[in-house]
């Protein structure tokens, strides 16, 4: 056998246990015999768990969170069957929230941009990588300047303007979109504010990322106001949006260390850096259901 011949065939066995992959996620009241039921369940279903995450924030009545991905071969034709028996002996009996994802079809993601390119690109090119388990339907910005790098990557780009005080057409447009066409939709660093109507008409979880300073640098330039005060570190949070700007619930953070000797240039291309790592970990973390909301609280399978 050759390597190609082994490498193929180890990418369509991979491929083969991708096409009947779940993962299944419960949250609610912590009590005892929660894991003995998940795993008796899909146990009397002949499914192998592949992994299984747990958090209780307090044993005594406290929250629950469970995070277990397994395969189950003919998954699609099991599914209501596993379905009817997760609500039997998880909602039934103890109360709790799940949901049963075949991971074999992955989420859609549309990524919304404006001028800058650092963080969409690097979508792009992570996907393209095969490193990012989403597809893309649609990347839409508000300026036409990265229509050609992003159609370079097979992707359809849509100009949608959208300026002044009134975006009520823009996010018409927006909204239309994407109707019934996506799962989540990523902001990678587009520079505008969604309105709360659009935030729940649109019925997805949006993600946004933006840098991190102690103190705050609100408005333009916020590097060169950072510079200007000696700042140590640079970072970026990544975030659900909600209709408090930048108050969502957190799913990832980083920070880099800089200097004095670091110039308002060096912080922004270091700002870059890591505004990408923490995106894309973002959004891969989502997109293999790793991240349970809560409130305004986030637990993050990582």
């Amino acid at each position: 056998m050759t390597i190609t011949q082994a490498v193929a065939g180890a990418n369509a066995r991979k491929g083969k246990e991708a096409d009947h992959q779940a993962s299944l996620i419960v949250q609610g009241a912590d009590a005892t015999g929660i894991v003995a039921a998940v795993t008796s369940v899909l146990s009397e279903h002949s499914a192998n768990i592949v992994s299984l995450d747990q958090y209780s924030d307090n044993p005594q009545g406290g929250a629950f969170f469970q995070r277990t991905v397994f395969t189950l071969p003919g998954l699609q034709a099991t599914l209501p069957a596993l379905r009817a028996d997760l609500d039997e002996h998880l909602v039934n009996r103890f109360g709790l929230r799940y949901t049963l994802r075949d991971m074999s079809a992955p989420k859609r993601v549309a990524i919304f941009a404006s001028k800058s390119d650092h963080c969409l690109l690097d979508l792009l090119w992570r996907h393209r990588q095969g490193q990012l388990p989403v597809s893309i339907p649609m990347v839409i910005s508000n300026h036409p300047d990265l229509a050609e790098e992003v159609r370079s990557f097979g992707i359809p780009f849509f100009h949608v303007p959208c300026q002044g005080a009134d975006k009520s057409e823009a996010e018409t447009e927006h909204l239309r979109l994407l109707k019934d066409n996506v799962d989540f939709v990523v902001l990678a660093r587009y520079m505008q504010i969604l309105s709360g109507d659009f935030i729940e008409q649109a019925g997805v979880p949006i993600i946004n990322i933006h840098h991190s300073f102690l103190p705050a640098f609100i408005g333009a330039g916020p590097y060169a106001k950072a510079k200007q005060r000696g700042v140590k570190l640079v970072g970026a949070t990544a975030h659900y949006v909600t209709e408090d700007l930048d108050e969502g619930p957190i799913i990832e953070q980083d920070v880099v260390r800089v200097t004095h000797a670091h110039t308002a240039a060096d912080l922004t291309r270091r700002g870059a850096d890591v505004e990408r790592a923490v995106l894309s970990r973002a959004v891969l973390w989502h997109a293999e259901d790793r991240v349970i909301r809560d409130g305004n609280h986030t637990i993050v399978f990582a």
